[in-house]
């Protein structure tokens, strides 16, 4: 389908306005639109937050009756289905909207292709495609959610240029600069949930929320793992003040008091079945994914890090180097585990950008 520059810079600002959803709309996706008539653009919007109107019905009302004759720009389907908002393909009709341009598709499958039939159905030019790839890496969580049932993982890696997360002595304040520690805070904001490992809230006694300027930002979900439930009760996480729950995932092993005393506390405490000595992460996803969480945020540390790398578990990876050295044979690396044996067996990463934060390097990729 053949699209005009016209065409292609009014959906890249509707990409541009979705983005602006980013944190507030899960577990919806982030949706833009653009209403053009006569080359001028008439109207925008972008879904804001979970039960407010669709990117659609705030484009079209900005427009009014320019909406009449004009072309829609769209980053994902109109929905043809009542949820927490009506359907907006009859906003649409409404409107008098005669041409809808859709980036992506809803994948999901229980809707997929409901939206554009409806309307192609009724007389509009209904066309797909453009910037769809864009559109889709926008959406990546949600794509991921409601195909699979499983949580869109994210690896982060903070380390100095010699791949060192702390020195020989433990410290690790800070290990990069404050403009990617701000764009860290950013990521929190955008994820559902944030996870570590026992020896990262032992070590670092860390509050895992989101300090953005101004006290902005949205605190994710907390989710520690702690096979026995070893961790002090004295720790951070266990006693913030925050909108957003802490949830520690464990093993049958751990003792039912443990379990008790931390659900008295406000905790809520994930058992996750399995034979082994650690928390199985696919499980664990599989129950997060029935939580509707959406992203999770892997912070560290280093072996449940590799953990996650190891089985094959990470789906987007973003590394942030330093430029410093600290060297020392008993500093812990950025990934820990036993790792592969032959070289043939690493993990690949493709699909690679990076830029600069401040001072610091940082390197983006998917595993393959």
């Amino acid at each position: 389908m053949a699209f005009d520059t016209a065409d292609r810079r009014a959906m890249a600002l509707a990409l541009r306005l979705a983005r602006r959803g980013a944190g507030y709309t899960s577990p919806n996706p982030m949706v833009g639109a653009v209403v053009v008539r006569d080359g001028a653009i008439e109207g925008r919007g972008y879904h804001r937050r979970v039960g407010g109107p669709h990117a659609e019905v705030e484009a079209l009302r900005q427009a009014g009756e320019a909406a009449r004759g004009a072309t829609l720009y769209v980053t994902l389907e109109p929905c043809n289905h009542h949820g927490r908002t009506p359907p907006c393909t009859e906003a649409v009709l409404a409107a008098g909207i005669t041409r809808v341009v859709i980036a992506s598709m809803d994948p999901n499958p229980r809707v997929a292709g409901g939206g554009a039939e409806y309307l192609r159905e009724r007389g509009l030019v209904v066309e797909t495609g453009l910037l769809e790839a864009e559109a889709l890496r926008l959406n990546e969580a949600f794509v991921k959610a409601v195909t699979t049932g499983l949580p869109w993982v994210i690896a982060k890696v903070a380390a100095t240029l010699d791949g060192k997360i702390a020195t020989r002595t433990g410290d690790a304040r800070w290990v990069t600069g404050p403009a990617a520690r701000a764009w860290v805070h950013r990521r929190r904001h955008e994820v559902d949930a944030i996870l570590v490992g026992r020896g990262t809230v032992a070590a670092d006694d860390p509050q895992l929320t989101t300090r953005l300027a101004r006290g902005r930002g949205r605190d994710p979900i907390r989710v520690i793992l702690d096979s026995t439930l070893n961790l002090p009760q004295t720790a951070r996480v266990f006693s913030l003040d925050s909108p957003s729950p802490t949830w520690v995932a464990c093993t049958p092993r751990a003792p039912a008091h443990r379990i008790a005393a931390l659900q008295a506390r406000g905790t809520e405490v994930l058992v996750i079945p399995g034979n082994g000595r650690t928390v199985p992460l696919p499980e664990l996803l599989q129950e997060l994914g029935r939580r509707q969480v959406q992203s999770l945020l892997v912070e560290g540390g280093a072996e449940v890090l590799w953990s996650f790398f190891g089985q094959g578990l990470v789906d987007k990876a973003h590394f942030c180097f330093a430029p410093k050295l600290v060297g020392g044979r008993q500093a812990p690396g950025l990934l820990g585990g036993e790792g592969v044996g032959r070289m043939q067996d690493a993990i690949i990463l493709e699909t690679i950008t990076m830029r600069r934060l401040g001072e610091d390097l940082l390197i983006t990729a998917y595993p393959r």
